[in-house]
């Protein structure tokens, strides 16, 4: 007993009366409703949030002055552990307030965290110095510390009914508030009063014990008043679950998933408390997890896959359970066969674990999914069922886009491809498609490491599942990909035979029209000159008809020379002794210093005269129009290919554009099968690069 002993009975006294009336002023809010109008000021917001931390500073003091009286006096992990859940529930509490500071979740937090300060720790510590240095007060500070945990049953049950946005889904839900507060006031008092918690005491004997009460009754109804009250606040929180979608239910799955352990690990170990004593700071651990859990719910809620948690966790405690009792049956088993403690029959179990892993593992993890993950397991399904007909052609590839749509639910989505050629985005049937808009969420899709397209859609709640639908669609995407690009090369082909074709028609055209207007027209003269001629001679005009002779001489000298300009375009002869010497030729005529660097190999002949074209352009344009003063020409065998390069150091600047004489050029070699580039800088000259496949 306590030597001071009315010290001790004002602390009681003040444990009586003050204990049940602090709580219920914090939750006063809950029973009246949520205040409703004009939000709140940015100065009412700081005033607001510095309230808030100042309890909280308040709060951290007191639990340092806790663990200084408490050290080495109870175990460590007891003192320390049990601080920081009080310094942790109160701190979320702040960052709550401060974000949204008429949420009365932030208010219980805080009004908690005090209250556990304050009534808990530092009367617990107070009791176990005053006891060991025989300072005063020792059985108060003992009676206090032991009716803490009741009161905090009200702002409890007040976040279970109000939890995340700090309003009532139906004011029915006030009953359990008020029996919150009447089971705290009935069972305080009860338990105070009791004569049978004077074990508790240094002397004892509870010094305020009344016989005459009926404490026993009181504390039994206080309990079962809270315990209801808590029952109705889980009903209420599983029912808001239920209903819940979108943010709310993400919310609410973290905040129920801190709480199932919160509940769950405590008894667990207190069923084991003293057979094993090292798993005891667990229910500290388990506690701890409450706030943070709440904090990651309204501030952070879209940080991890809440399901992904929930279902691992289920999964692998079930597995443990699992593989656990097939470890002890098959040991057993093995054991009465080939003797107890045998070394075959613990390999023998663990083997059997080993094996069962796996297959165990996916079966428990795919029925989990099913029950605890259905949107993700759903979408992941629709997409197996869509390549299992993919694989056997009941379905095209292009159908992607309306699958995602289904098996996300979600219409907004759009996929997109990117081309290579850094055109404009297309969709899966390669019909380019408008600009997204802004507002919409991008979702890049990598293959091989480069982006290959990317997925847009409406701001959603799904977001977390997209990803492993996309992974799992990777093979259709691929698919789809491929047919794109082919497509586009088709097409590019087909436009590039049909400006060969053209471009060859216009060429005869040409050809046509040269012949007709220049060498047939002089061959027509050169005819009827020399029928002159004949009738001079015959007339005995000797002198006339030898003037008409030397006139058609050179009109046939003339029409000789436009006939060997029009035969520019075709095959010259030279290229029959092979290319490098046609190509030393063509440099020898260059009013420009050509280089030449030929290979001697001898090529197949269309992949000689595209070549030898090739260069012709390319020489043409570094004299016409890239005023260069030195040319080179290089010829190379390259694996299966030849390279054929033009080089000058003229004034850069060239490309290939759609009504250039570089495109046809292109078209030529991807008429072979070949690859044309330019490389061209301003003021640092150009090199064209063409690339013919060929069989040596």
């Amino acid at each position: 007993m306590c030597a001071f002993a009315d010290g001790r009975r004002i602390c009681a006294n003040a444990a009586i009366h003050l204990v049940p009336a602090l709580i219920p002023v914090a939750v006063l809010p809950v029973i009246a409703g949520p205040r409703r109008g004009r939000e709140y000021s940015r100065m009412e917001r700081q005033q607001t949030h510095t309230v808030a931390i100042a309890v909280l500073v308040v709060t951290v003091v007191l639990e340092l002055a806790a663990v200084g009286l408490s050290w080495w006096l109870e175990p460590l992990w007891d003192t320390l552990l049990y601080a920081v859940y009080t310094i942790a529930i109160s701190g979320v509490g702040v960052l709550i307030a401060g974000r949204e500071p008429r949420n009365l979740v932030a208010w219980m937090f805080i009004a908690i965290g005090l209250w556990n300060a304050v009534a808990a720790d530092v009367s617990q510590g107070w009791a176990l110095r005053a006891t060991a240095e025989g300072w005063p007060a020792a059985d108060a500070a003992q009676l206090l510390a032991l009716l803490s945990w009741l009161p905090q049953s009200i702002p409890s049950v007040a976040i279970f009914l109000t939890f995340p946005d700090g309003r009532l889904t139906h004011r029915r839900w006030r009953v359990a508030v008020w029996a919150a507060v009447i089971g705290a006031i009935v069972g305080t008092i009860g338990f105070t009063l009791s004569p049978d918690v004077g074990e508790e005491f240094a002397g004892g004997v509870n010094p305020l014990a009344a016989e005459s009460l009926p404490t026993e009754l009181m504390t039994i109804c206080g309990l079962a008043l809270s315990g209801a009250a808590m029952l109705a606040g889980t009903i209420a929180l599983g029912l808001r679950l239920r209903r819940s979608t979108g943010i709310q239910r993400q919310q609410l799955k973290w905040f129920a998933f801190a709480v199932f352990w919160a509940a769950t690990v405590p008894p667990l170990v207190a069923a084991v408390w003293y057979e094993l004593p090292w798993l005891r700071p667990l229910t500290a651990f388990a506690l701890i997890g409450v706030p943070i859990g709440a904090a990651i719910a309204i501030l952070r809620y879209r940080l991890y896959d809440i399901d992904f948690i929930i279902s691992r966790t289920l999964s692998y405690a079930l597995l443990t359970g699992l593989l656990g009792a097939l470890w002890a049956g098959t040991a057993l088993l093995l054991g009465q066969l080939v003797g107890r403690g045998a070394p075959l029959a613990v390999a023998g179990a663990t083997a059997a674990a080993a094996l069962a892993f796996r297959p165990l593992r996916d079966r428990l993890q795919d029925a989990i999914d099913r029950r605890f993950r259905r949107a993700r397991f759903s979408a992941l399904q629709r997409i197996a069922t869509f390549e299992g007909d993919l694989r056997a052609g009941l379905v095209p590839p292009e159908a992607l886009e309306e699958i995602l749509q289904d098996a996300l639910q979600d219409q907004t989505l759009r996929l997109r491809f990117t081309q290579r050629d850094g055109g404009d985005d297309v969709d899966a049937y390669g019909q380019i498609q408008p600009e997204h808009p802004g507002a919409r969420n991008l979702f890049p899709i990598h293959r091989g490491g480069e982006q290959v397209g990317f997925v847009s859609r409406e701001p959603a709640d799904s977001d977390a599942v997209l990803e492993p639908v996309l992974a799992s669609a990777g093979l259709a995407i691929e698919i789809t990909r491929l047919r794109l690009e082919l497509r586009h090369q088709l097409e590019e082909v087909t436009a590039s035979r049909a400006r060969i074709v053209a471009a060859a028609d216009q060429e005869r055209r040409h050809i046509e029209r040269d012949l007709h207007d220049g060498a047939q027209q002089r061959f027509i003269a050169i005819g009827l000159a020399l029928r002159h001629a004949q009738h001079e001679l015959g007339s005995g005009r000797m002198e006339y008809a030898s003037r008409t002779l030397d006139r058609a001489v050179t009109e046939i000298g003339v029409a000789i020379d436009e006939l060997r300009e029009l035969a520019r375009g075709l095959r010259p002869a030279c290229l029959d002794e092979g290319l490098g010497v046609a190509l030393r030729e063509l440099a020898e005529r260059a009013p420009v210093e050509v280089e030449v660097d030929v290979q001697a190999n001898r090529f197949p002949p269309d992949v000689e005269t595209a070549a030898y074209f090739v260069v012709c352009e390319g020489l043409t344009n570094a004299v016409k129009y890239a005023s260069a003063s030195k040319i080179r020409l290089e010829v190379r065998a390259r694996d299966d290919r030849l390279v054929v390069a033009v080089q000058d150091d003229g004034i850069g600047g060239a490309a290939i554009t759609a009504r250039g004489g570089l495109l046809g050029l292109s078209d030529r070699v991807a008429a072979h099968g070949g690859a044309f580039t330019v490389d061209s800088t301003a003021g640092a000259g150009t090199r064209l690069v063409a690339e013919f496949p060929c069989a040596f």
